[in-house]
């Protein structure tokens, strides 16, 4: 072959297509929710958990731990508007869970290294996830809520307060997912992802999701004030029920939820760029 016909073949050979961020973040996106909607088992388990331990705490334990928490006076009605919050932040950390999962698999089955083939934007296949996992938190949030007001759950917020709550959930969501995809980054397998991520909903049972902290002994109290989830959980109540806040409880949350997620997205990037598992 002459050289003409090699420069002529070289240039009439296809180019490839520079990376988009935006278009390959919502090509990523669209892989995600479709695979979600393919494969929902694990997000149907992990939304029955926090369904499940809701109507257990309500409906098995709600007279004696209203009882514990108005000094002897049952009162389960009470009991639903402090428990739903806490379960509300136990979702976020079921779907993280989830999250943990899918990475590893994605990074164990091989798409990730065919990905690193392509011309596409690197962090684009850890937003997509992301992003992704999100919008699956926030369903989930509604689902769970749907049923907390089934059964008696009567928040008092007002129209600013139900957008702080929802700010509030999806800032949260964020953190942990993004701590969760780099947990499933760093996990040999998807089992190893979800015994990794397991403490994502240990530690609200360790807060003030079903107990006030001032109840713990004092060895615990400590952990469970200033712990991510019980500054976000009183949070949330705070801004559904109506009550009173508190400064310390709302800088707590912002700062842990900025913090987590800044950190899952450099342990996230740093995994990601280093060579794929075989």
């Amino acid at each position: 072959m002459s050289a003409t016909t090699t420069t002529a073949a070289t240039s009439a050979a296809p180019r490839p297509r520079p990376a988009n961020p935006f278009r390959d973040n919502l090509t990523m996106l669209r892989r995600n929710l479709l695979h979600a909607r393919r494969y929902p088992s694990l997000t149907l388990n992990l939304l029955l958990t926090p369904v499940i331990l809701l109507l257990l705490f309500v409906y098995v334990f709600g007279d004696v731990m209203s009882a514990g928490i108005n000094g002897g006076t049952a009162d389960r009605s009470e009991y639903i508007a402090y428990v739903v919050p806490g379960i509300l932040l136990m979702t976020i950390g079921g779907i993280a869970i989830g999250t943990a999962v899918s990475v590893a698999m994605d990074m164990t089955e091989g798409i990730i290294a065919r990905f690193r083939t392509m011309a596409i934007s690197r962090t684009s296949v850890l937003i997509g996830h992301v992003a992704g996992s999100v919008i699956q938190s926030l369903m989930a949030l509604a689902v769970v809520l749907g049923v907390g007001v089934a059964i008696g759950f009567r928040p008092d917020a007002r129209p600013l307060e139900w957008l702080a709550a929802a700010g509030l959930l999806a800032l949260v969501s964020v953190a942990l997912i993004w701590l969760a995809v780099g947990m499933g980054l760093a996990s040999p397998n998807a089992e190893g992802a979800s015994n990794l991520a397991q403490p994502l909903m240990i530690l609200p049972l360790l807060g003030s999701a079903f107990v006030p902290v001032d109840a713990m002994p004092g060895w615990l109290r400590w952990f469970a004030e200033y712990q991510p989830f019980s500054p976000a959980i009183e949070t949330l109540r705070g801004l559904l029920m109506g009550t009173e806040i508190g400064t310390k409880n709302a800088v707590l949350t912002v700062a842990w939820c900025l913090g987590l997620s800044l950190l899952g997205y450099w342990w996230s990037r740093s995994l990601f760029n280093r060579e794929p598992r075989q």
